[in-house]
């Protein structure tokens, strides 16, 4: 094995210490995000019978958190770059915390909708806040494997947060309240404690970086002044232009179907496990094994995407193997057992394809665009992601078929997967990383 030069020494102290300095915390605090964003899915168990909500509204509700997410989420970007990560990001976690809590106040249909909507709104600009936020601190050939990272903490947040939620309801009772508040109440009191913490733990910029040694913060600037350098796809400065770009128009239609199945198996997910005649408890505990499964393979193929540079075929690949296994459900939904590994699939698929996908859309954009770029494509591929939950519920709700409920997210997958290999055909691989 070759002896390492003393550059590549410093660029492996240099990226271990910041990834040791923020992984942690951005993966904490998305966990708490995404936990606090889809417990509704748990809650619905006992809630939507204790308020009235029925099949449809449930649907509408999942959905239109989007809503909220998507008006926001450009302008709540801007202000990111421009009052800074650590203050906007302390502010949005803060703020979602105590939304978030408010739904133990539920006390019908129009407070369930009107708080999902607060809730997207809350959010909006924390998930392209920190890819944007990441590009501060990262070199290309890193961003695939740890945007994965950052993003393990959605099927993380299924592993933990099924079960803790599924235990969580048998306090009901308690204090007079129903087990559905004390999932309200329990999970969002870290996003607030953490909102806090964020004023203390993170920094803003690199050569504000007092725990990294002078040369360690002189590698790092000289290495991303490089990289912005170089010519981008996209390099406009005028916000309209960015966002009605072909490319990031295009990037939001191939996102869509990922952020589709995601928000599929978070709110449905729960209840389609349930119908085979399971307790809360065993509910929980099964509907952590498609996230733990997915959560490893999710950090595995971000790897292979920074080792090999190769960007296009590991976003396609993943979206493709997600659309068959949803048209397999057809064949399986009368078997837990059948139904269990196709839903991994899905899974697998979808968060798989996260990392190479993030680590694409802020190659293409140059750093006058990835503020408003990251936040459009993230807003509309998620805007979507209201479409395909309320469609879920009407057709489950008109048809009692789950499987037919996934075709339209497999559908707007399928044209992703072509569309992703069609745009990035002449797409160059990016340097290997590091070893």
């Amino acid at each position: 094995m070759p002896t390492p030069t003393a550059d590549q020494s410093l660029e492996v102290t240099t990226m271990r210490r910041v990834s040791w300095r923020l992984m942690p915390f951005l993966l904490l605090a998305y966990l708490i995000c995404y936990i606090d964003r889809v417990n509704v899915g748990f809650a619905a168990l006992q809630m939507n019978k204790a308020v009235g909500i029925d099949t449809k509204t449930y649907g509408l509700g999942a959905g239109i958190f989007f809503v909220g997410y998507f008006i926001l989420e450009v302008p709540s970007n801007l202000a990111l770059e421009r009052f800074g990560a650590r203050t906007w990001i302390a502010r949005i976690m803060i703020t979602w915390g105590l939304v978030s809590a408010a739904f133990a106040l539920i006390g019908g249909p129009i407070s369930f909708l009107v708080l999902r909507f607060l809730l997207g709104a809350a959010e909006a600009g924390f998930f392209p806040g920190v890819i944007l936020y990441i590009t501060y601190w990262y070199p290309a050939q890193y961003r695939a494997i740890i945007v994965g990272i950052f993003m393990v903490a959605i099927p993380v947040a299924g592993l933990i947060g099924s079960p803790v939620s599924g235990a969580i309801l048998y306090m009901d009772g308690l204090l007079g309240l129903g087990g559905w508040q004390w999932i309200f109440l329990l999970e969002a009191a870290p996003a607030i404690l953490l909102g806090l913490g964020t004023f203390v733990w993170l920094t803003d910029r690199p050569e504000q970086a007092s725990w990294l040694t002078s040369e360690q913060q002189q590698w790092l600037l000289a290495k991303l002044e490089t990289e912005r350098g170089r010519a981008p796809r996209i390099s406009h400065t005028s916000v309209w232009r960015v966002i009605s770009n072909k490319y990031v128009l295009i990037m939001a239609l191939v996102y869509s179907g990922a952020a589709g199945a995601s928000v599929a198996l978070a709110l449905w997910m729960p209840q389609l496990v349930k119908s085979f005649g399971l307790t809360n408890w065993q509910t929980g505990l099964l509907n952590a094994v498609p996230f733990g499964i997915a959560a490893v393979w999710m950090i595995l193929w971000g790897r292979s995407s920074d080792r090999s540079g190769e960007r296009v075929w590991h976003n396609a690949l993943p979206l493709g193997w997600m659309v068959l296994a949803m048209l397999a459900t057809f064949f399986a939904i009368k078997s837990l057992w059948g139904m269990i590994p196709l839903l991994t699939l899905i899974a697998a698929g979808t968060y798989a394809s996260k990392g190479p996908f993030w680590a694409l859309s802020s190659e293409w954009l140059g750093s006058t665009s990835a503020a408003a770029g990251l936040a459009q494509i993230n807003a509309l591929g998620n805007l979507a992601s209201f479409g395909f939950s309320y469609l879920i519920g009407w057709i489950v709700t008109e048809t009692g078929s789950f499987p037919l409920g996934l075709m339209p997210i497999a559908l707007v997958s399928a044209i992703g997967t072509v569309s992703v290999v069609v745009i990035g055909r002449r797409q160059p691989r990016t340097v290997a990383m590091t070893a």
